[in-house]
């Protein structure tokens, strides 16, 4: 069995024993067992599935990330993480869910374009260029 802890910016999301762990990398997908090799791969935004003590196969949804094997030890840090009781319905809520984030993404990089925009018109406006 392995220890799985999945960390997100603010909280422990979940800390479970588990047989096996299947996740996403930029390169491919990966399943890790007990007795593989120590690992550390960037996780992109996807699926992480683990099968848990009762041999429940468990899906989560998860942003990029880093996930480390040490040992026994597994450790996932992602921004975000959302459990759903089956796929159909976990990819319906990270639907949802991702669309608002898209959207306020937008507004902060719009916000930030301006302010930016802003303090070099200010700079060169000091240096006497317009």
């Amino acid at each position: 069995m392995m220890r799985l802890k999945l960390l997100l910016p603010e909280k422990v999301f979940m800390d479970r024993t588990v047989s096996k762990i299947s996740a996403e990398a930029r390169n491919g997908a990966f399943t890790l067992k007990p007795r593989h090799i120590d690992f550390a791969a960037a996780l992109a935004a996807g699926i992480l599935s683990y099968v848990d003590e009762d041999g429940e196969t468990v899906y989560l949804a998860v942003d990029e990330g880093v996930l480390v094997k040490q040992g026994r030890n597994v450790w996932v840090a992602v921004r975000n993480a959302m459990r759903g009781p089956d796929l159909g319905e976990l990819e319906k809520t990270v639907k949802e869910a991702f669309s608002v984030l898209d959207e306020r993404e937008r507004a902060v990089r719009s916000a930030a374009g301006k302010i930016e925009a802003g303090f070099v018109r200010r700079f060169l406006e000091i240096e006497g260029h317009v």
